[in-house]
């Protein structure tokens, strides 16, 4: 079974001989001018008969998909999961700079019915119930990564930047973005949160990971930022 990955229109061919290094240094070089990314970060392998994609850093994780973002997988340090879908998409930030790529599979091994309604205890958050400013406070945070074309690197805006694009004081966005993420830690959406109730210093990047490769936003949607939304649409964020 062959796989090729992509990244920003370029393709590379992983060989089943060896491994495939993806990260600031290696088979694919994302960004050699980042320092928060690893080195050598995800691993590519073709073992026991399949191919497997490895976190084999220290710090970073990464949010991995089929594509109709009906399974999310979190892969944290030191795991791996079997590349077994047709398309495979791997989200994931490092600093500012979120990265996009995909794992196409000639013969993939297992497909997902869109239309099914199994639930392997994280997969899609499509049926999550967001206000009208949750989702806009979203779209605000992804708004980069939605209006790349393909794959490739995209900055996540800063809170400050994030408001200011809402309208919103950054004490009312950063109370909504306090409920948006606990919303989804409820839910059991892992990265919302850090231990013992802080909240993770990374949250505005899982969030925008997850509703991105999830498709809970998409670049449609975006329109809903500039569309006028009437004081008495200001609901609750419970």
């Amino acid at each position: 079974m062959e796989i090729t990955v992509e990244f920003a229109g370029e393709y590379y061919s992983p060989q089943p001989e060896e491994p495939f290094y993806v990260g600031r240094q290696g088979d694919l070089e994302l960004d050699d001018d980042n320092l928060f990314l690893h080195r050598h970060f995800l691993e590519i392998s073709h073992n026991d008969g399949l191919w497997w994609l490895s976190n084999v850093g220290a710090r970073l994780t990464a949010t991995v998909t089929d594509s109709s973002g009906g399974v999310n997988a979190w892969l944290a340090p030191g795991a791996r999961l079997p590349i077994v879908f047709e398309q495979t998409t791997v989200v994931f930030t490092a600093g500012p700079v979120t990265y996009e790529f995909t794992i196409h599979s000639q013969a993939p091994t297992l497909r997902i019915d869109s239309s099914g309604g199994a639930d392997g205890g994280q997969s899609t958050i499509g049926h999550v119930p967001l206000t009208t400013r949750q989702k806009m406070l979203i779209l605000a945070l992804a708004e980069p990564a939605l209006k790349r074309e393909g794959t490739g690197a995209s900055e996540i805006p800063s809170s400050a930047q994030a408001a200011q694009r809402l309208g919103w004081t950054s004490t009312r966005f950063n109370r909504k973005l306090d409920n948006v993420c606990e919303k989804f830690d409820r839910i059991g959406v892992q990265g919302m949160r850090g231990g013992q109730g802080r909240l993770a210093m990374n949250r505005k990047a899982r969030l925008v990971e997850y509703a991105v490769s999830s498709r809970l936003v998409t670049k449609d949607d975006l329109a809903l930022l500039d569309a006028p939304i009437a004081d008495a649409e200001d609901d609750e964020d419970s």
